[in-house]
Protein backbone atom coordinates (compact mmCIF):
# COMPACT_ATOMS: atom_id res chain seq x y z
CA UNK A 1 0.00 0.00 0.00
CA UNK A 2 1.40 3.56 -1.01
CA UNK A 3 1.83 5.92 1.50
CA UNK A 4 0.00 9.34 0.73
CA UNK A 5 2.68 11.74 0.21
CA UNK A 6 2.51 14.99 1.95
CA UNK A 7 3.72 17.99 0.31
CA UNK A 8 4.45 21.26 2.26
CA UNK A 9 2.39 24.05 1.84
CA UNK A 10 5.01 26.13 1.56
CA UNK A 11 5.56 24.73 -1.97
CA UNK A 12 2.66 26.03 -3.15
CA UNK A 13 2.35 29.77 -4.60
CA UNK A 14 -0.21 31.55 -6.99
CA UNK A 15 0.63 31.48 -10.06
CA UNK A 16 1.01 34.64 -12.38
CA UNK A 17 -1.79 35.82 -14.13
CA UNK A 18 -0.36 36.95 -16.90
CA UNK A 19 0.90 33.14 -17.79
CA UNK A 20 -2.84 31.89 -18.18
CA UNK A 21 -4.20 31.47 -21.62
CA UNK A 22 -7.34 32.87 -22.62
CA UNK A 23 -9.55 32.42 -25.91
CA UNK A 24 -9.08 35.69 -27.68
CA UNK A 25 -12.05 37.44 -29.21
CA UNK A 26 -12.08 36.76 -33.08
CA UNK A 27 -11.42 39.61 -35.01
CA UNK A 28 -13.00 39.13 -37.97
CA UNK A 29 -16.95 39.29 -38.43
CA UNK A 30 -18.99 36.28 -39.00
CA UNK A 31 -19.69 35.68 -42.70
CA UNK A 32 -23.51 34.38 -43.43
CA UNK A 33 -24.17 31.73 -46.24
CA UNK A 34 -25.77 34.48 -48.82
CA UNK A 35 -22.53 36.98 -48.11
CA UNK A 36 -20.31 33.76 -48.35
CA UNK A 37 -21.53 32.65 -51.94
CA UNK A 38 -21.82 36.86 -53.03
CA UNK A 39 -17.78 36.56 -52.35
CA UNK A 40 -17.57 33.40 -54.82
CA UNK A 41 -19.56 34.64 -57.27
CA UNK A 42 -17.75 38.00 -57.69
CA UNK A 43 -14.51 36.04 -57.87
CA UNK A 44 -16.24 34.40 -60.84
CA UNK A 45 -15.19 36.28 -64.15
CA UNK A 46 -17.80 35.08 -66.32
CA UNK A 47 -20.85 35.66 -64.01
CA UNK A 48 -19.99 39.30 -63.61
CA UNK A 49 -19.68 39.92 -67.31
CA UNK A 50 -23.27 38.00 -67.80
CA UNK A 51 -24.55 40.08 -64.86
CA UNK A 52 -23.23 43.34 -66.86
CA UNK A 53 -24.82 41.99 -69.89
CA UNK A 54 -28.06 41.46 -68.11
CA UNK A 55 -28.08 44.64 -66.43
CA UNK A 56 -27.82 46.64 -69.55
CA UNK A 57 -30.52 44.52 -71.59
CA UNK A 58 -32.54 45.04 -68.73
CA UNK A 59 -31.79 48.92 -68.77
CA UNK A 60 -32.55 49.00 -72.52
CA UNK A 61 -35.38 47.34 -72.20
CA UNK A 62 -36.69 50.05 -69.54
CA UNK A 63 -35.63 53.08 -70.48
CA UNK A 64 -35.47 52.57 -74.75
CA UNK A 65 -39.53 52.76 -75.59
CA UNK A 66 -39.55 55.92 -73.14
CA UNK A 67 -36.14 57.55 -74.95
CA UNK A 68 -38.20 57.40 -78.47
CA UNK A 69 -40.91 59.21 -79.43
CA UNK A 70 -42.19 56.67 -81.67
CA UNK A 71 -44.63 53.98 -80.20
CA UNK A 72 -44.99 50.66 -81.17
CA UNK A 73 -48.49 50.30 -82.68
CA UNK A 74 -46.96 53.13 -85.16
CA UNK A 75 -46.67 52.45 -88.92
CA UNK A 76 -45.67 54.38 -91.79
CA UNK A 77 -45.78 52.33 -95.15
CA UNK A 78 -43.85 55.13 -97.04
CA UNK A 79 -40.53 54.36 -94.77
CA UNK A 80 -40.83 50.86 -94.84
CA UNK A 81 -37.42 49.40 -94.81
CA UNK A 82 -36.01 52.55 -93.90
CA UNK A 83 -32.34 52.33 -93.02
CA UNK A 84 -31.02 52.51 -89.59
CA UNK A 85 -29.51 56.24 -88.95
CA UNK A 86 -27.62 57.60 -86.11
CA UNK A 87 -26.04 61.03 -85.73
CA UNK A 88 -23.00 60.47 -84.97
CA UNK A 89 -22.23 58.61 -88.32
CA UNK A 90 -23.66 61.52 -90.27
CA UNK A 91 -20.97 62.09 -92.31
CA UNK A 92 -19.76 58.57 -92.66
CA UNK A 93 -20.92 55.33 -95.16
CA UNK A 94 -21.84 53.51 -91.92
CA UNK A 95 -25.33 53.97 -90.39
CA UNK A 96 -26.29 56.93 -92.14
CA UNK A 97 -29.58 56.30 -93.13
CA UNK A 98 -28.62 55.58 -96.56
CA UNK A 99 -28.02 52.02 -98.68
CA UNK A 100 -25.64 51.52 -101.25
CA UNK A 101 -27.13 50.92 -104.88
CA UNK A 102 -25.87 50.75 -108.12
CA UNK A 103 -28.67 52.55 -110.79
CA UNK A 104 -28.80 53.23 -114.38
CA UNK A 105 -28.74 57.06 -115.46
CA UNK A 106 -32.45 57.20 -116.05
CA UNK A 107 -32.97 56.70 -112.16
CA UNK A 108 -30.35 58.68 -111.20
CA UNK A 109 -31.23 61.77 -112.96
CA UNK A 110 -35.16 60.84 -111.29
CA UNK A 111 -33.38 61.10 -107.82
CA UNK A 112 -31.24 64.06 -108.90
CA UNK A 113 -34.07 66.16 -110.14
CA UNK A 114 -35.93 65.61 -106.66
CA UNK A 115 -33.15 67.10 -104.85
CA UNK A 116 -33.11 69.71 -107.53
CA UNK A 117 -36.78 70.69 -106.71
CA UNK A 118 -36.88 70.38 -103.57
CA UNK A 119 -33.43 70.65 -101.60
CA UNK A 120 -33.72 67.63 -100.47
CA UNK A 121 -31.05 65.08 -101.59
CA UNK A 122 -31.92 61.66 -102.05
CA UNK A 123 -28.63 60.86 -103.65
CA UNK A 124 -26.14 61.60 -100.65
CA UNK A 125 -22.85 61.37 -101.87
CA UNK A 126 -23.26 64.04 -104.99
CA UNK A 127 -19.52 62.72 -106.24
CA UNK A 128 -20.93 59.26 -107.32
CA UNK A 129 -18.99 57.04 -109.20
CA UNK A 130 -19.78 55.66 -112.73
CA UNK A 131 -18.61 51.78 -111.82
CA UNK A 132 -19.20 51.33 -115.58
CA UNK A 133 -20.81 53.13 -118.68
CA UNK A 134 -24.81 54.33 -118.10
CA UNK A 135 -24.30 52.63 -114.34
CA UNK A 136 -23.29 54.28 -111.26
CA UNK A 137 -22.68 53.12 -107.72
CA UNK A 138 -24.41 55.67 -105.07
CA UNK A 139 -25.46 56.02 -101.46
CA UNK A 140 -29.53 56.50 -101.48
CA UNK A 141 -30.81 57.61 -98.56
CA UNK A 142 -33.94 55.97 -97.56
CA UNK A 143 -36.22 59.03 -95.91
CA UNK A 144 -35.94 61.44 -98.89
CA UNK A 145 -36.08 58.92 -101.51
CA UNK A 146 -40.25 59.20 -100.98
CA UNK A 147 -40.03 62.51 -102.74
CA UNK A 148 -43.60 64.10 -103.52
CA UNK A 149 -46.61 62.29 -103.30
CA UNK A 150 -50.44 63.13 -104.05
CA UNK A 151 -52.64 63.92 -101.38
CA UNK A 152 -56.07 65.46 -101.16
CA UNK A 153 -57.44 67.21 -98.43
CA UNK A 154 -59.84 69.42 -97.07
CA UNK A 155 -60.43 73.03 -97.24
CA UNK A 156 -59.33 73.58 -93.37
CA UNK A 157 -56.25 71.14 -93.77
CA UNK A 158 -55.56 72.79 -96.93
CA UNK A 159 -55.52 76.39 -95.75
CA UNK A 160 -53.75 75.35 -91.88
CA UNK A 161 -50.76 73.46 -94.58
CA UNK A 162 -50.29 77.09 -96.07
CA UNK A 163 -50.58 78.70 -92.72
CA UNK A 164 -47.77 76.68 -90.91
CA UNK A 165 -45.30 77.38 -94.64
CA UNK A 166 -46.14 81.02 -93.93
CA UNK A 167 -45.03 80.70 -90.14
CA UNK A 168 -42.42 78.21 -90.81
CA UNK A 169 -41.00 78.58 -94.41
CA UNK A 170 -40.76 75.34 -94.33
CA UNK A 171 -42.45 74.37 -97.74
CA UNK A 172 -44.67 71.52 -98.08
CA UNK A 173 -46.77 72.11 -101.04
CA UNK A 174 -45.43 72.11 -104.83
CA UNK A 175 -46.48 72.85 -107.62
CA UNK A 176 -48.59 70.21 -109.09
CA UNK A 177 -48.94 68.59 -113.10
CA UNK A 178 -51.77 68.23 -115.02
CA UNK A 179 -53.18 64.42 -115.15
CA UNK A 180 -51.91 64.75 -118.54
CA UNK A 181 -48.64 65.13 -118.02
CA UNK A 182 -48.58 62.36 -115.18
CA UNK A 183 -46.40 59.07 -116.12
CA UNK A 184 -48.74 55.67 -115.13
CA UNK A 185 -46.68 53.77 -112.92
CA UNK A 186 -46.77 50.18 -113.09
CA UNK A 187 -47.26 50.10 -108.81
CA UNK A 188 -48.40 53.84 -107.44
CA UNK A 189 -51.01 54.41 -110.51
CA UNK A 190 -48.93 58.16 -109.95
CA UNK A 191 -45.78 58.86 -109.78
CA UNK A 192 -45.61 62.55 -107.98
CA UNK A 193 -41.75 62.69 -108.47
CA UNK A 194 -42.24 63.14 -112.08
CA UNK A 195 -42.30 66.94 -112.62
CA UNK A 196 -40.69 67.10 -115.73
CA UNK A 197 -41.57 65.96 -119.40
CA UNK A 198 -41.68 62.09 -120.42
CA UNK A 199 -42.91 60.23 -123.03
CA UNK A 200 -42.71 56.36 -123.72
CA UNK A 201 -44.98 53.86 -123.27
CA UNK A 202 -46.12 54.16 -119.31
CA UNK A 203 -44.44 58.15 -120.03
CA UNK A 204 -41.36 57.42 -117.88
CA UNK A 205 -38.75 58.17 -120.20
CA UNK A 206 -37.14 61.39 -119.55
CA UNK A 207 -37.00 63.92 -122.42
CA UNK A 208 -33.59 66.07 -122.08
CA UNK A 209 -33.51 69.70 -123.96
CA UNK A 210 -30.87 70.69 -126.39
CA UNK A 211 -28.55 71.27 -122.91
CA UNK A 212 -29.45 67.99 -121.56
CA UNK A 213 -31.51 69.18 -118.76
CA UNK A 214 -35.18 67.84 -117.76
CA UNK A 215 -38.23 70.32 -118.31
CA UNK A 216 -40.18 70.73 -116.21
CA UNK A 217 -44.10 70.67 -116.80
CA UNK A 218 -45.71 72.34 -113.89
CA UNK A 219 -49.49 72.73 -114.20
CA UNK A 220 -49.83 76.41 -115.05
CA UNK A 221 -53.09 78.80 -115.75
CA UNK A 222 -52.91 82.48 -116.87
CA UNK A 223 -54.30 85.63 -114.88
CA UNK A 224 -56.89 87.38 -116.30
CA UNK A 225 -58.03 90.86 -115.62
CA UNK A 226 -57.92 91.81 -111.85
CA UNK A 227 -57.27 88.09 -110.89
CA UNK A 228 -54.04 87.38 -108.34
CA UNK A 229 -52.15 84.56 -108.16
CA UNK A 230 -54.17 82.34 -106.22
CA UNK A 231 -57.23 82.35 -107.11
CA UNK A 232 -57.45 79.68 -109.32
CA UNK A 233 -56.53 76.86 -106.47
CA UNK A 234 -56.58 78.51 -103.36
CA UNK A 235 -52.56 79.21 -102.37
CA UNK A 236 -51.79 82.10 -100.83
CA UNK A 237 -48.16 80.99 -99.35
CA UNK A 238 -44.87 80.23 -100.13
CA UNK A 239 -43.68 79.26 -104.22
CA UNK A 240 -41.10 78.32 -105.53
CA UNK A 241 -38.64 80.38 -107.59
CA UNK A 242 -39.48 81.18 -111.43
CA UNK A 243 -43.02 81.12 -112.14
CA UNK A 244 -43.41 84.88 -111.82
CA UNK A 245 -43.39 85.74 -115.40
CA UNK A 246 -43.01 82.79 -117.27
CA UNK A 247 -43.99 83.48 -121.52
CA UNK A 248 -42.15 86.77 -119.91
CA UNK A 249 -45.38 88.33 -119.31
CA UNK A 250 -45.99 87.84 -115.37
CA UNK A 251 -49.49 86.76 -115.38
CA UNK A 252 -48.42 82.79 -116.31
CA UNK A 253 -48.74 81.40 -112.53
CA UNK A 254 -47.87 77.84 -111.58
CA UNK A 255 -51.07 75.76 -109.88
CA UNK A 256 -50.36 74.38 -106.57
CA UNK A 257 -53.72 72.06 -105.93
CA UNK A 258 -56.61 70.99 -108.12
CA UNK A 259 -60.30 71.27 -106.72
CA UNK A 260 -62.41 68.24 -106.85
CA UNK A 261 -65.55 67.08 -105.45
CA UNK A 262 -64.14 66.13 -102.39
CA UNK A 263 -60.90 68.75 -101.53
CA UNK A 264 -58.05 69.90 -102.73
CA UNK A 265 -55.47 67.07 -104.73
CA UNK A 266 -51.93 68.70 -104.17
CA UNK A 267 -48.53 67.66 -104.61
CA UNK A 268 -46.80 67.81 -101.10
CA UNK A 269 -43.24 66.45 -99.84
CA UNK A 270 -43.59 63.72 -97.73
CA UNK A 271 -40.79 64.35 -95.71
CA UNK A 272 -41.86 67.97 -94.93
CA UNK A 273 -45.37 66.66 -94.80
CA UNK A 274 -44.50 64.65 -92.34
CA UNK A 275 -43.25 67.08 -89.82
CA UNK A 276 -45.80 69.36 -90.49
CA UNK A 277 -48.22 66.19 -89.52
CA UNK A 278 -46.67 65.39 -86.23
CA UNK A 279 -45.39 68.52 -84.89
CA UNK A 280 -48.68 70.33 -85.39
CA UNK A 281 -51.59 67.87 -86.07
CA UNK A 282 -50.68 65.07 -83.72
CA UNK A 283 -48.00 66.50 -81.28
CA UNK A 284 -47.24 63.50 -80.35
CA UNK A 285 -43.14 64.85 -79.88
CA UNK A 286 -41.79 63.39 -83.54
CA UNK A 287 -40.14 66.52 -85.16
CA UNK A 288 -38.42 64.30 -87.97
CA UNK A 289 -38.59 60.60 -89.51
CA UNK A 290 -35.40 59.35 -87.70
CA UNK A 291 -35.14 55.58 -87.44
CA UNK A 292 -32.05 54.91 -85.47
CA UNK A 293 -32.13 50.98 -85.58
CA UNK A 294 -34.20 51.25 -89.14
CA UNK A 295 -37.69 50.27 -89.67
CA UNK A 296 -39.79 46.83 -90.70
CA UNK A 297 -41.58 45.77 -93.45
CA UNK A 298 -44.72 47.56 -92.37
CA UNK A 299 -42.82 50.56 -91.56
CA UNK A 300 -42.54 50.15 -87.27
CA UNK A 301 -39.49 51.56 -85.83
CA UNK A 302 -37.35 48.82 -84.81
CA UNK A 303 -35.75 50.47 -81.98
CA UNK A 304 -39.20 51.14 -80.05
CA UNK A 305 -40.22 47.56 -81.27
CA UNK A 306 -37.27 45.92 -79.63
CA UNK A 307 -37.06 47.90 -76.70
CA UNK A 308 -41.55 46.70 -76.26
CA UNK A 309 -40.69 43.61 -76.85
CA UNK A 310 -37.47 43.34 -74.41
CA UNK A 311 -39.34 44.54 -71.52
CA UNK A 312 -42.34 42.22 -72.56
CA UNK A 313 -39.85 39.21 -72.41
CA UNK A 314 -38.17 40.10 -69.42
CA UNK A 315 -41.51 40.58 -67.40
CA UNK A 316 -43.25 37.76 -69.14
CA UNK A 317 -40.19 35.57 -67.46
CA UNK A 318 -39.76 37.08 -64.42
CA UNK A 319 -43.29 36.54 -63.74
CA UNK A 320 -43.72 32.99 -64.71
CA UNK A 321 -40.36 32.19 -62.79
CA UNK A 322 -41.59 33.38 -59.33
CA UNK A 323 -45.00 31.96 -59.23
CA UNK A 324 -43.00 28.59 -60.77
CA UNK A 325 -40.91 28.79 -58.47
CA UNK A 326 -43.37 29.40 -55.12
CA UNK A 327 -46.15 27.08 -56.26
CA UNK A 328 -43.03 24.38 -57.45
CA UNK A 329 -41.23 25.00 -54.01
CA UNK A 330 -44.35 24.52 -51.81
CA UNK A 331 -44.90 21.29 -53.50
CA UNK A 332 -41.81 19.76 -53.51
CA UNK A 333 -41.80 20.70 -49.71
CA UNK A 334 -44.58 18.66 -49.04
CA UNK A 335 -44.02 15.66 -51.52
CA UNK A 336 -40.30 15.13 -50.23
CA UNK A 337 -40.73 16.01 -46.47
CA UNK A 338 -44.10 13.68 -45.78
CA UNK A 339 -42.83 10.61 -48.60
CA UNK A 340 -44.95 7.40 -48.56
CA UNK A 341 -48.23 7.89 -50.00
CA UNK A 342 -48.23 11.01 -50.52
CA UNK A 343 -45.06 11.60 -52.41
CA UNK A 344 -46.32 8.72 -54.49
CA UNK A 345 -49.73 10.35 -55.04
CA UNK A 346 -48.22 13.94 -56.07
CA UNK A 347 -45.42 12.38 -58.47
CA UNK A 348 -47.82 10.68 -60.31
CA UNK A 349 -49.57 13.64 -61.03
CA UNK A 350 -47.12 16.03 -61.94
CA UNK A 351 -45.89 13.16 -64.38
CA UNK A 352 -48.94 12.96 -65.89
CA UNK A 353 -48.85 16.63 -66.14
CA UNK A 354 -45.57 16.73 -67.91
CA UNK A 355 -46.75 14.27 -69.94
CA UNK A 356 -48.97 16.73 -72.14
CA UNK A 357 -47.52 18.14 -74.83
CA UNK A 358 -47.42 22.14 -74.96
CA UNK A 359 -48.29 22.57 -78.27
CA UNK A 360 -51.67 20.74 -77.55
CA UNK A 361 -52.34 22.97 -74.02
CA UNK A 362 -51.36 25.94 -76.41
CA UNK A 363 -53.41 25.03 -79.03
CA UNK A 364 -56.55 23.85 -76.77
CA UNK A 365 -56.22 27.53 -74.74
CA UNK A 366 -56.48 29.67 -77.78
CA UNK A 367 -59.83 27.98 -79.37
CA UNK A 368 -60.91 28.70 -76.13
CA UNK A 369 -59.86 31.67 -74.87
CA UNK A 370 -59.63 32.86 -78.77
CA UNK A 371 -57.20 35.66 -80.80
CA UNK A 372 -57.03 38.40 -78.42
CA UNK A 373 -55.82 36.87 -74.76
CA UNK A 374 -52.42 35.42 -76.45
CA UNK A 375 -50.06 36.60 -73.39
CA UNK A 376 -52.50 34.83 -71.30
CA UNK A 377 -52.35 31.67 -73.23
CA UNK A 378 -48.85 32.05 -73.00
CA UNK A 379 -48.57 32.08 -69.44
CA UNK A 380 -51.11 29.76 -68.79
CA UNK A 381 -49.37 27.02 -70.99
CA UNK A 382 -45.96 28.32 -69.36
CA UNK A 383 -46.78 28.00 -66.00
CA UNK A 384 -48.93 24.15 -66.10
CA UNK A 385 -46.26 22.34 -66.59
CA UNK A 386 -43.17 25.38 -65.51
CA UNK A 387 -43.37 24.70 -61.62
CA UNK A 388 -42.88 20.48 -62.32
CA UNK A 389 -38.89 21.23 -62.67
CA UNK A 390 -38.59 23.21 -59.58
CA UNK A 391 -40.27 20.93 -57.52
CA UNK A 392 -38.28 17.72 -57.96
CA UNK A 393 -35.14 19.98 -57.43
CA UNK A 394 -37.33 20.86 -53.95
CA UNK A 395 -38.43 17.22 -53.31
CA UNK A 396 -34.53 15.89 -53.77
CA UNK A 397 -33.58 18.38 -51.06
CA UNK A 398 -35.38 17.81 -48.83
CA UNK A 399 -34.66 14.06 -49.26
CA UNK A 400 -31.61 15.03 -48.46
CA UNK A 401 -31.87 17.34 -45.89
CA UNK A 402 -34.54 16.03 -43.69
CA UNK A 403 -33.02 13.00 -41.63
CA UNK A 404 -29.87 15.54 -40.67
CA UNK A 405 -29.66 15.68 -37.07
CA UNK A 406 -30.29 19.62 -36.77
CA UNK A 407 -33.95 18.10 -38.36
CA UNK A 408 -34.02 15.50 -35.71
CA UNK A 409 -32.87 17.72 -32.99
CA UNK A 410 -35.83 20.11 -33.86
CA UNK A 411 -38.67 17.31 -33.60
CA UNK A 412 -37.56 16.04 -30.76
CA UNK A 413 -37.84 19.21 -29.09
CA UNK A 414 -41.29 19.99 -30.34
CA UNK A 415 -41.16 21.67 -33.61
CA UNK A 416 -43.99 21.58 -35.99
CA UNK A 417 -43.93 20.07 -39.33
CA UNK A 418 -44.16 23.83 -40.74
CA UNK A 419 -41.28 25.23 -38.94
CA UNK A 420 -39.23 22.51 -39.23
CA UNK A 421 -39.45 22.60 -43.31
CA UNK A 422 -39.30 26.21 -43.90
CA UNK A 423 -36.94 27.22 -41.28
CA UNK A 424 -35.04 24.23 -41.07
CA UNK A 425 -34.97 22.56 -44.23
CA UNK A 426 -35.82 24.93 -46.78
CA UNK A 427 -32.79 27.74 -46.39
CA UNK A 428 -30.13 24.79 -47.15
CA UNK A 429 -32.17 23.87 -50.19
CA UNK A 430 -32.61 27.52 -51.24
CA UNK A 431 -29.25 27.54 -52.85
CA UNK A 432 -29.84 24.72 -55.82
CA UNK A 433 -33.74 26.36 -55.77
CA UNK A 434 -32.89 29.98 -56.54
CA UNK A 435 -29.94 28.77 -59.31
CA UNK A 436 -32.45 26.06 -60.91
CA UNK A 437 -34.96 29.69 -61.33
CA UNK A 438 -32.29 32.11 -62.42
CA UNK A 439 -32.20 29.01 -65.29
CA UNK A 440 -35.81 29.29 -66.13
CA UNK A 441 -36.10 32.84 -66.90
CA UNK A 442 -34.25 32.39 -70.01
CA UNK A 443 -35.85 29.34 -71.17
CA UNK A 444 -39.23 31.02 -71.16
CA UNK A 445 -37.74 33.58 -72.63
CA UNK A 446 -36.59 31.49 -75.96
CA UNK A 447 -39.33 29.48 -75.34
CA UNK A 448 -41.83 32.49 -76.32
CA UNK A 449 -39.47 33.80 -78.78
CA UNK A 450 -39.56 30.45 -80.87
CA UNK A 451 -43.58 30.81 -80.84
CA UNK A 452 -43.87 34.09 -81.56
CA UNK A 453 -41.63 33.33 -84.63
CA UNK A 454 -43.24 30.53 -85.87
CA UNK A 455 -46.13 32.66 -85.72
CA UNK A 456 -48.33 30.02 -82.95
CA UNK A 457 -48.29 33.01 -80.63
CA UNK A 458 -49.14 36.99 -82.65
CA UNK A 459 -47.76 39.23 -80.02
CA UNK A 460 -47.92 42.10 -82.69
CA UNK A 461 -51.30 43.76 -81.27
CA UNK A 462 -51.68 47.19 -80.18
CA UNK A 463 -48.95 48.28 -77.97
CA UNK A 464 -47.39 44.73 -77.69
CA UNK A 465 -44.85 42.57 -79.85
CA UNK A 466 -42.53 40.65 -79.30
CA UNK A 467 -38.51 40.06 -79.84
CA UNK A 468 -39.25 36.56 -82.09
CA UNK A 469 -42.14 38.52 -84.33
CA UNK A 470 -39.55 40.89 -85.35
CA UNK A 471 -36.97 38.42 -86.34
CA UNK A 472 -39.89 36.54 -88.18
CA UNK A 473 -40.22 40.09 -90.36
CA UNK A 474 -36.89 40.22 -90.87
CA UNK A 475 -36.49 37.38 -92.48
CA UNK A 476 -37.77 37.91 -95.96
CA UNK A 477 -35.39 40.95 -96.11
CA UNK A 478 -32.42 39.12 -94.91
CA UNK A 479 -30.86 39.82 -98.02
CA UNK A 480 -31.79 43.46 -98.74
CA UNK A 481 -32.45 44.74 -95.33
CA UNK A 482 -30.61 42.25 -92.94
CA UNK A 483 -30.26 44.81 -89.85
CA UNK A 484 -34.42 43.93 -89.68
CA UNK A 485 -33.18 40.77 -88.00
CA UNK A 486 -29.57 41.83 -86.74
CA UNK A 487 -30.70 43.74 -83.63
CA UNK A 488 -33.40 41.25 -82.19
CA UNK A 489 -30.62 38.76 -82.97
CA UNK A 490 -28.06 39.85 -81.34
CA UNK A 491 -30.11 40.92 -78.39
CA UNK A 492 -31.63 37.33 -77.89
CA UNK A 493 -28.44 36.24 -78.47
CA UNK A 494 -26.38 38.20 -75.90
CA UNK A 495 -29.58 37.77 -73.16
CA UNK A 496 -29.12 33.36 -73.77
CA UNK A 497 -25.97 33.57 -72.96
CA UNK A 498 -25.36 36.23 -70.38
CA UNK A 499 -28.05 34.19 -68.53
CA UNK A 500 -26.27 30.98 -69.19
CA UNK A 501 -23.08 32.66 -67.71
CA UNK A 502 -24.76 34.08 -64.84
CA UNK A 503 -26.85 31.16 -64.02
CA UNK A 504 -23.53 28.91 -63.99
CA UNK A 505 -21.98 31.86 -61.30
CA UNK A 506 -24.83 31.22 -59.09
CA UNK A 507 -24.65 27.48 -59.34
CA UNK A 508 -21.04 27.41 -58.30
CA UNK A 509 -21.48 30.34 -55.68
CA UNK A 510 -24.54 28.90 -53.30
CA UNK A 511 -23.27 24.89 -54.28
CA UNK A 512 -19.61 24.98 -54.09
CA UNK A 513 -19.43 21.05 -54.47
CA UNK A 514 -21.19 21.12 -57.87
CA UNK A 515 -18.61 23.88 -59.54
CA UNK A 516 -17.57 22.55 -62.58
CA UNK A 517 -19.71 20.15 -62.88
CA UNK A 518 -22.34 20.45 -66.66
Amino acid sequence: MQENMTIPKEKFEFVNTGDLSHDKKLSTKPVGYFQDAFKRFCKNKGAIFGAIVIICLLLFAIIAPLCTPYTVSYRDSRYAVAQPRAKIFENTNFWDGCEARNMGRHDLTYYLAMGDETGHNAIKNQNYTEIEPGYFSVRLDSVHKVGMIYRVFEEADYLAIQQYQSNTGRQVIYPTVAEADRPVALQDNEDANYYFKTEGKNRTDIVYDDNGDIIPVYYTYTLADGEQAGDADGYHSLRIEGEDGVNGDGKVYYRYAIRNQTGYECRINYYEYYIYYHTVVLQDGITEPYFIFGTTGLGQDIFTALGSGARFSFIFALIVAAVNMVVGAIYGSIAGYYGGKIDLFMERFSDILSAVPTMIVITLLKLHMGATSQAIVLFIAFFMTGWIGISATTRMQFYRYKNQEYVLAARTLGAKDGRIMFKHIFPNALGTIVTSCALIIPSMVYSETNLSYLGIINLSTGNITSVGTLIAQGQQYLTTAPYMALFPSIFLALMMLSFNLFGNGLRDAFNPSLRGSE
